[in-house]
Parts: structure tokens; sequence; C-alpha cells
């Protein structure tokens, strides 16, 4: 059970069926199995082996997927690349990824240009174009490699092949979460066909039998990935676990979210699936809904099955006003992180939905730090540990891997972090992280990262970074910083210095002003008074465009 030789059985089963849209470019499963061979062998042209890394520095499209598909093919390893890293950002994953290979869009191209130097292990890359000229020197324009090679023959593979995802996560720069693809494999079969009301395959041969029926019956799973590929939201629940079913992905066009473009996607493709992530993008949705309704066009949902979110908080709220305006829909708000699934919660109309609470997953637990297991209706808090597939751990980083994957009782869980309660019917009452990680728009930030870049601001002399509530994006950045003696550095000016250095969703949205940064005797952060002081800044005036500073 691998990825690659499962979507090959089904490109032999379904092969003139659909299986990528982007804009008006449509890819059946042999075209897909047969385009992703030739970026295949052009990897093994230049060398690259089982087990090496391929960085996928792309935006969402038909290109990301294909170049995942060729790394499976060889036994490599894709490695995610965040697309709004700028040049630092981009190199410290790549040198630390070991990447060998690297496929960009061209309009990424500057950034790459300025840090292939740097990486003298990059024996391969490609460009993507996508409207920008920008070529790197040395690199070879991927409809040129379609072109150009012949499909790479298949091959044998090995369950314990590694796939792996980068994060931020629990472990602050980010590193890659490593897992077997085995496991992976059939840990998504098994979780995602009862789902759709198939008998559990275990085989790809038998993968290939079910798929063919199933599209001969017109039941396809249609499946429209709203957050970006390069998170495990987006490519996890939005395009590998429908194309195991020899479903349909399309990619949106748009490069943030346009909420008309997606319903009407959904209306053009009769989508039966769609991936967001949380409040974030369901507020959209619904005033897109409402504005075509009050236009007298209304979008046509009525294709729709299953909205599924995951990364960020989904309330009650939200979900009710969503499941008013599109009835037969299922919500599935599933709980998790890049290192495991905990839990997951569905609602439906005429279901009253729950915020923060999930059902568990058969081998989730819950822990207190001295290891006892929390008992249900206690009042306890504790660690939520993922059991079942886990990772082998992060990527050259044993010491991270030991404090986040432990054996308990005989047993091998995950910690990724996450504090919950277990009610006494058994669901966890999700708390939040133990740590100080921001989760804005389904992006995580790592608060350390954030301050340094502040502090090298001209003019600031201390800063802390917290997350805020924030309507829109679940979590604001915020900082609190204190001014050199003199100086008259303001608001706009840190937020503008901040994104040369960063990636923009990691700059601060709102910085306040304090004269000295809330800190322990031992010079240790006090993230609990920074956070007063930004709630207290904020009640005591009405909330400034940016750029206005807050003192």
């Amino acid at each position: 059970m691998h990825f690659a030789t499962v979507w090959e059985s089904i490109a032999d089963s379904i092969g003139d069926a659909t299986a990528l849209v982007h804009g008006p470019t449509r890819r059946s499963w042999s075209e897909f199995d047969e385009r992703s061979a030739r970026i295949a062998a052009a990897f093994v042209d230049a060398g690259l082996q089982p087990d090496s890394k391929i960085g996928l520095y792309l935006y969402n499209g038909n290109e990301y997927l294909e170049s995942q598909f060729a790394a499976f093919k060889t036994r490599g390893v894709a490695v995610n690349v965040n697309y709004r890293y700028l040049d630092d950002e981009l190199w410290y994953l790549l040198d630390n990824a070991d990447a060998e290979a690297l496929v960009f869009h061209s309009s990424l191209a500057d950034r790459v240009a300025r840090v292939i130097e740097r990486l003298p292990k990059l024996r391969l890359l490609i460009e993507v174009y996508d409207g920008d000229h920008a070529q790197v020197p040395g690199a070879h324009r991927y409809d040129e490699v379609i072109a150009t090679f012949d499909p790479m023959p298949r091959i044998s593979r090995r369950e314990d092949d590694i796939y792996m995802l980068y994060t931020g996560g629990t472990t602050g720069m980010p590193k890659g979460v490593m897992y077997a693809v085995g496991g992976m494999t059939a840990g998504y079969i098994a979780s995602g066909y009862p789902l759709l009301g198939l008998q559990v395959p275990t085989s790809p041969t038998e993968v290939g039998t079910l798929v063919q029926a199933t599209t001969a019956a017109g039941n396809r799973l249609i499946s429209i990935p709203c957050a970006p590929l390069m998170h495990g939201t987006g490519i996890w629940l939005g395009a590998l676990i429908p194309l195991l079913a020899g479903g349909l992905v399309a990619t949106l066009e748009s490069r943030s979210l346009d909420a008309g473009e997606l319903l009407g996607l959904v209306q053009a493709e009769r989508a039966t699936n769609i991936t967001i992530v949380g409040d974030a993008f369901t507020k959209p949705i619904i005033a897109a809904l409402d504005v075509a309704a009050r236009a007298g066009t209304p979008f046509d949902t009525s294709s729709l099955k299953m909205i599924v979110s995951s990364g960020v908080m989904w309330t009650a709220e939200v979900k009710e006003q969503l499941l008013d305006r599109v009835e037969q829909v299922v919500l599935l708000d599933a709980m998790g992180s890049t290192e495991g699934g905990m839990g997951i919660s569905m609602s439906m109309k005429g279901v009253p939905p729950a915020t923060a609470k999930f059902s568990q997953m058969p081998d989730t637990k819950v822990f207190t730090d001295d290891g006892r297991q929390v008992t249900p209706g206690s009042g306890e808090v504790g660690m939520v540990a993922a059991g079942g597939n886990v990772p082998l751990g992060y990527f050259k980083d044993p010491e991270k891997s030991a404090r986040t994957f432990k054996v308990i009782d005989g047993v091998r869980y995950s910690f990724p972090g996450d504090m919950a309660m277990v009610a006494e019917d058994g669901s966890l009452v999700l708390l939040g992280r133990g740590s100080q990680l921001i989760n804005t728009g389904g992006e995580k930030v790592f608060p350390e990262e954030v301050e340094e870049a502040v502090k090298r601001v001209d003019g600031v002399q201390d800063c802390l970074v917290v997350g805020v509530d924030d309507e829109k994006f679940g979590q604001a950045v915020t900082a609190v910083a204190s001014r050199r003696e003199g100086a008259s550095v303001d608001e706009a000016t840190i937020i503008a210095d901040v994104k040369t250095q960063l990636a923009g969703f990691k700059a601060p949205k709102r910085v306040v002003f304090v004269a000295e940064v809330p800190r322990a005797p031992n010079g240790k952060a006090d993230y609990k008074a920074a956070k007063q002081q930004v709630l207290d800044a904020l009640d005591a005036e009405p909330l400034q465009p940016t750029g206005a500073a807050r003192t």
C-alpha cells in the first residue's frame, strides 16, 4: 500500500476519468499518471535516488499534485515549502531538508535565484511558468521537461518509504515530520473509504476494482481544497485522501480565498467535498451565498455532501449559519496536527454543533504530566496523545522527536502540544496549546521568530509577541514593544520592516508600545502579562487603522 502504486492502479482502472482541474486545464487519470512519470524520469536523470528530498515551492495547481506523484513514483520525498517564505526562510527549510531538487513557480524565482548558491546539494531546478518570466539560471521549464522525457517505468516500492511534511507546529523553526508511506496510505484508506460508503480495500488492485465500480455508478468524490496544498489540511484532507478514492481534485486559481470563485467551481464541477480552515473560510462563504441569493442568482450547492475543516477553531454559531444555507451537507471538524490526528466532530442540520468538542479517535488518550490517563468527567486537564499511525520522528532532530513522540505502557504516542479535558461521555474538550504557538488564519507562527525580527527594527528596545483573538484570523499576531530612549519608531514602520524579513503572515497585525516589556527577574518572557497589556490597551482606546501607534 503505497500512494504511487495505488494511484497507478486507479489510472489503469479509470484512465479516461478526470483527475485534476485547475482553471481551464483538465487532466485525466491517465494524463496525471503519465505526466507525473515524465517528471519522475527527470528526477532520476538528475541522479536522485530513493529518499532524495524534492522541494515543492508552489501555489495550488495541477503541477503541485503531479510533482508530488512524481516524487512518490521514484520513492523520493516531496518537501512542502511555504510559498510565503522569503529568502532566509526558504534557504533554511531547503538546507534543513537536504533538498536535491526544487519545483517552483516562476513568480517566486527571484527568491530562488538569491539562495541557490547557498544550497550546494541542489541538483535540479524545475520552473513552472505562471506569467512571470523570471527564469532562474540553470532551471528547466516544467512544460519542456514533460515534452523531453519519456515516462519513468513503474517500479516496486516499499511501505517503509518516507513521507514528510514540514511544519512549524510545536517545533519552533520548521521541522519535517516523517511518516512511513505504507502506514499513511493504509490509514487514509481505512478512514476515508467508510465515509464514502465503501468497504476498505487491502491492496492496490482491489482499490482499482472498487474505484472502477464507483465511477461507473456516478458516485465519484469531487474535492476542492480551499486551503494551500503546502499545508497538511489542504494536501491531506483536500487532495491525498480524495485521490486515493479515485476522485477528482479541483484547485482554485485565486491565491487567497475567493468565496465567489469557490462556489462557482462547486456549481460547475458538481463538487461533493470542500476542505476549509474554520471560521476564517466559512464566514466569507456565508457572505457570498447571501449576496448571490439577494441578487436572485443563488449558487447551486446541492451536490455538496461534506465540508471538512481542520487547523483552527470552527465555532458552533458559524457552523449553524452554514447549515442554514447548505442544509444537506455534513460538517466534519477534524482535530489534529501534522504530528497526528486526535478527534473529529460531525455536525448536520438538526444536530446541534459544538465548539472544540470532539469524539476521540480509537487510539487517542489524554495524559496528565505524571503519566496518568485522565478520567472522563474528572475535570482534570491533560496533554492529548495521538496513537495509531504515529510519525517516525522529526527529520534530523532526535531531541525534539524524543520530546514529542513517547512510549507509555508499551504504546507509542504523539504529543503535539494540545491540552484537553475528557467529558463524561468520553469526548475531548480542547483547551488549546500548552505552548505560545500562534495560529493565524491557518498559519502557525512561532513568537520568538517574530520577536527577533521586531527587535532588529531600528529604535526597538525589546519585544514579546502574543496571539490575540481575532474574528478574521482566529488569532492576530500582536507585538508588545518598548522603544529605545529617544527613538520614535512607530507601528507602521515595525510592521513594514518585519515583512521584509519574514513571510507576511508572521508580521504583527498590531503593535502596542509599553515602557518596559514584561519579563521575570531571570529575563524569561512573561507572556501572560504581555497579553494583558495588549487587552488593556485595546480596551482603553478604539482600534486604530494600521499605522496609528498605540501607547
